[in-house]
């Protein structure tokens, strides 16, 4: 069937929100006393949630802290993070070009994160895109999360599209997993952030830029 809808994930796909997020996160672990991390230990901590980025950085510069401690933390990191959210974060390069190309097709698009919606909508918004993505479903809009392909056919209910007429993109194994369970092809971007290589999950199709998308989804229409 056509594909009538491209379904991105967000941090590492859509958008390089690494240095805005390393400034977030070693803010909290300033805050315990803990050093700072370095931009890659950053990327392979990202995709699953703030509250896991966080949990992950902690354990990896001393011993692990009780859950009250995670809970002021992860709140302390929202408020960073919200004032401080498009500060270096820009859009991956050649991806304003496919999406123009799609447009010019008549395709929808929608975020499917693990970032909380509200910050979602944000980002997107102070990056001037909000009006190109009208449906974003968040890692705290329904009880589950990527990898459940829950959010990613949520998505695809809102914007009005089976979703078998969908396509995702993607940077990590979480990603990946996501596009299977709901049974969509997934297109895995070489540039986000994970700890190994995406080609170690089998994607549907790699690139190295996004200039390399538009004719692969030229041969789902």
């Amino acid at each position: 069937m056509p594909v009538e809808a491209l379904i991105f994930d967000l941090d590492g796909t859509l958008v390089d929100t690494a240095p805005d997020l390393l400034l977030a996160t070693n803010h909290v672990l300033a805050e315990i006393g803990r050093p700072a991390l370095s931009m890659a230990q950053l990327r392979a901590f990202v995709g699953h949630g703030a509250m896991n980025l966080i949990e992950r950085g902690i354990n990896a510069t001393g011993e692990p802290q009780d859950q009250a401690t995670l809970k002021r933390l992860h709140k302390h990191f929202l408020e960073y993070y919200g004032d401080n959210i498009a500060v270096s974060s820009v859009f991956f390069d050649g991806l304003d070009r496919m999406l123009a190309q799609a447009e010019a097709r008549g395709l929808k698009f929608g975020v499917c994160t693990n970032k909380v919606e509200h910050l979602s909508v944000k980002l997107l918004q102070e990056l001037g895109q909000g009006r190109r993505f009208p449906v974003i479903v968040g890692g705290d809009t329904l009880p589950v999360m990527k990898p459940d392909p829950a959010p990613y056919l949520e998505v695809a209910r809102r914007l009005g599209v089976d979703p078998a007429r969908t396509m995702m993109f993607g940077d990590s194994e979480t990603d990946i997993l996501t596009a299977k369970n709901a049974g969509v092809p997934v297109v895995a971007v070489t540039f986000g952030y994970t700890a190994k290589h995406v080609s170690n999950f089998a994607p549907t199709h790699m690139i190295d830029h996004y200039d390399e998308a538009w004719p692969i989804v030229e041969t789902y229409l």
